[in-house]
């Protein structure tokens, strides 16, 4: 399990910890009698206790055993499953090609009714016209050397943008005015795409904002982020993709965006920020 700095991700291995502790004081066990019967050092058992090791799906099979509780096994691992979760490195979630990540994130898209998000570095998925989105994507496969599926990858993320259509959702995009100004793909890709931003902030649904370039602010740019109603964060780092639970974590990123919005501008005043852009590309 790959660690994160995140309370939420530490809450989650200190429950799965907490629990598998339990399981061996209940079978009247000490962490030295554990691990004797699983053929491990007496250290292993008390870093998993104590959340400084997580454990793997076999350690936990083995615990189980030796406690006799094969039958709390299976909901074991499925805590394993989410507390893993919350950390996903890049080459982890991307192994299996592009698509498959952009499609795991189809299910939390079609719940989610209010959608916050922050971009400093590239226009957000949500709103991207198909040759910037294949652009990008293009970019990370070949960067990162991973199979080829970036065609398919496309069209499951233009799948996903139908959810704009919902009449019940949504939708509050900020960008860094940087991302106007500096894009992918080309002058070409990038005008396109600065006319699709203008066209999606005139649906009734949806806010864009974007944040002045100016020499005295007092809130720097951050990392981009994503907050799915109020339940949700998630958070694109160089090194992984991080879920946020915590409602204090969600919180403080609910109020990052707070404090964002108050230096966008919208409307007239956005449009004049995106129109300029794109003379300068011409």
């Amino acid at each position: 399990m790959a660690v994160s700095p995140s309370s939420s991700a530490q809450q989650a291995r200190q429950a799965l910890a907490s629990r598998l502790k339990d399981l061996c004081r209940n079978a009247g066990l000490t962490g030295a009698e554990l691990a004797e019967r699983c053929g491990w050092s007496r250290s292993k058992s008390s870093r998993i206790m104590n959340a400084r090791t997580p454990p793997s799906a076999d350690d936990i099979r083995a615990w189980c055993r030796a406690c006799g509780a094969e039958e709390q096994t299976e909901d074991l691992l499925a805590s394993l499953r989410t507390a893993e979760g919350m950390w996903v490195t890049w080459r982890r979630m991307e192994r299996a090609g592009l698509k498959q990540a952009q499609q795991a994130r189809l299910p939390l898209y079609q719940r989610t009714h209010r959608f916050r998000s922050y971009s400093s570095w590239l226009v957000p998925g949500m709103i991207q016209t198909q040759p910037y989105t294949t652009a990008a994507l293009r970019a990370i496969q070949r960067r990162r050397g991973l199979v080829d599926d970036v065609a398919d990858a496309v069209a499951a993320r233009m799948e996903r943008q139908r959810v704009l259509s919902g009449r019940d959702r949504q939708f509050a995009f900020l960008v860094e005015e940087s991302v106007i100004r500096s894009g992918i793909g080309g002058p070409e890709v990038m005008s396109g795409q600065l006319e699709h931003l203008i066209a999606v902030a005139s649906r009734p649904n949806v806010s864009l904002g974007v944040v002045p370039m100016r020499p005295d602010r007092e809130r720097w740019p951050v990392e981009g982020f994503w907050i799915y109603d109020s339940t949700q964060v998630n958070v694109e780092l160089v090194s992984g993709y991080l879920t946020i639970t915590q409602p204090s974590e969600v919180a403080m990123y609910a109020d990052t965006f707070a404090e964002l919005s108050q230096l966008a501008v919208y409307g007239a005043k956005a449009r004049a920020l995106i129109n300029d852009a794109m003379e300068r590309l011409r």
